[in-house]
């Protein structure tokens, strides 16, 4: 019998197939619509609609600012959650971590209208009216993608040769000081993937700010939402090449602070 052979070049075909029906043709097509008007003529109009649009402009702005607020919450909650995790002292069967990676099994949509229930039980429990808002849609932005910080943070600290803190320790450095010094500098690496899998899902959502923000709340994501829901292909494109270019140069700045991170060699401060 004949041996059959495949070259490997072959086995790349559904992938590159996936690629081109999946990422590369929705991208030329939003592309296309971005540069054009409804009639098909080639125009900058909508990203000059864009900057010349206050209400939209302000979206954007609160998008930005509502997704730091959310990293920065995640990052004071998430970094002495992930030490305590990697600490086998404390976390000595994995019981504590799996209990923070079972909310991710949970659908995104079901987490979301649970915390809108939760809400509206509690006001109903206290027999007050809960504005939905900024800081209801801040807390479930904290709540849905608090275990994309943690969990980074936690593996690289996991993977931390201890002798360092023990070093530290029998030079006469304070527990303070070891996390300061030592521990959270050679976390960074952990530290920036967090950030970013944190501030860019934060700064394209819709649903939390629709489910939570009842309607008061409108980021960038909601606008583009529904720009596309009313068939502005046009505008909506426009403005998802304008979030897709920000999350990009976030992108481009987490690498090469990395980069620059991994050079220096992990230096202790």
């Amino acid at each position: 019998m004949k041996k059959i052979t495949i070259k490997r070049k072959y086995l790349a075909f559904p992938y590159a197939i996936f690629m081109l029906l999946f990422v590369l043709l929705p991208l030329a097509l939003i592309v296309f619509y971005a540069f054009t008007n409804a009639d098909g003529s080639i125009s900058l109009e909508n990203f000059i609609n864009f900057f010349t649009d206050g209400v939209t402009f302000n979206s954007f702005l609160d998008s930005i600012w509502i997704a730091f607020i959310t990293t920065v919450i995640c990052f004071v909650i998430g970094f002495p959650v992930a030490y305590i995790l990697a600490n086998k002292k404390y976390n000595r069967n994995k019981t504590l971590f799996l209990l923070f990676l079972l909310p991710m099994w949970i659908n995104f949509l079901l987490r979301t209208i649970a915390t809108r229930a939760m809400f509206e039980a509690f006001g109903s429990w206290l027999d007050i009216e809960i504005t939905f808002g900024k800081a209801t849609t801040i807390f479930g932005m904290v709540y849905n993608f608090l275990p994309f910080m943690i969990i980074p943070i936690y593996s690289t600290l996991s993977s931390l040769d201890k002798s360092y803190t023990e070093a530290a320790l029998d030079l006469g450095a304070t527990p303070t000081k070891v996390i300061t010094r030592v521990i959270l500098p050679l976390a960074i690496p952990g530290i920036i993937s967090g950030i970013t899998m944190v501030f860019m899902p934060t700064l394209s959502t819709f649903v939390i700010s629709d489910l939570l923000g009842n309607n008061l709340v409108q980021l960038l994501g909601n606008i583009i939402n529904l720009e596309f829901t009313q068939n502005s292909w046009n505008y909506g494109s426009a403005l998802s090449i304008i979030l897709l270019l920000l999350m990009g140069l976030t992108m481009f700045i987490e690498k090469k602070y990395n980069n620059k991170t991994q050079t220096a060699g992990g230096r202790i401060w």
